[in-house]
């Protein structure tokens, strides 16, 4: 399921992580060859992507709990 990047936050061992319009984070690392997100390495990168759609792998496998309209699974 697509959802909007609103935000990033740092986890504990400093990589970076989109906080998603659907209450979940994801991932966004730099790390060639395999994955070359070169704008999550700065401020003004991140911004820039503010608003691009992500897969939540999360909200389409479900059972974790999170309904986005709030009701409690």
């Amino acid at each position: 399921m697509q959802q909007a990047i609103i935000g990033y936050h740092q986890d504990d061992e400093g990589h970076w992580v989109a906080d998603l319009r659907c209450g979940h984070g994801q991932h966004v690392r730099h790390q060639p060859p395999m994955t070359s997100r070169p704008w999550v390495l700065t401020e003004e990168g991140r911004r820039a992507f503010l608003g691009t759609e992500l897969n939540c792998k999360k909200c389409e496998e479900g059972g974790d709990g999170f309904d986005p309209t709030g009701a409690q699974s």
